[in-house]
């Protein structure tokens, strides 16, 4: 067997990864979260057309952060929760069950590292770990909270949203 196929058969398995990722979409827009001027990370909008401002948690796309520190998955965890609970009152019920599933969906990150939500809308969303499916939640509740981090009105970083939103 030739180089060029044994390489093409080691590369197919990441390619299938990595594209189940952001099949179907484009790169949209590209925004840094910058925490006391330090990068944080970067994110990026993928979607088959531009994200509505108003209708974002209709329309099926993904969300990648690519980070620039070291961060602790169970602190990127009880974050998001915190970020969640900007939008409105989550049950306790709610929040016990979404903050053991982004446990389970993030892990501790290094810089170059990403993760990256796919939001299926009336579905839930799916979380991929530098290109690998690490887990999956079949609650349209959680994914429009989830996203709405990002992408609500009321979220705690409006300028990021106007940039993911162009």
């Amino acid at each position: 067997m030739d180089r060029r196929a044994l390489l093409g058969m080691l590369a197919w398995p990441l390619a299938a990864q990595a594209s189940e990722e952001w099949s179907g979409f484009s790169a949209r827009s590209r925004a840094t979260l910058r925490f006391f001027g330090l990068r944080v990370y970067d994110a990026q909008v993928w979607s088959a057309v531009p994200l509505s401002a108003e209708g974002w948690a209709q329309q099926p796309f993904a969300l990648t952060l690519s980070y620039h520190r070291r961060l602790q998955g169970e602190e990127i965890a009880k974050r998001s929760l915190v970020e969640m609970r900007r939008q409105g009152p989550i049950s306790d019920a709610d929040a016990a069950r979404w903050l053991a599933e982004m446990q389970a969906a993030f892990p501790d990150v290094n810089e170059g590292d990403r993760i990256t939500g796919r939001h299926e809308p009336g579905q839930g969303a799916r979380f991929f770990v530098n290109g690998r499916l690490q887990r999956e939640v079949r609650e349209p509740g959680f994914a429009t909270r989830f996203f709405g981090i990002w992408l609500s009105p009321q979220t705690s970083e409006p300028g990021l949203r106007e940039q993911l939103l162009r």
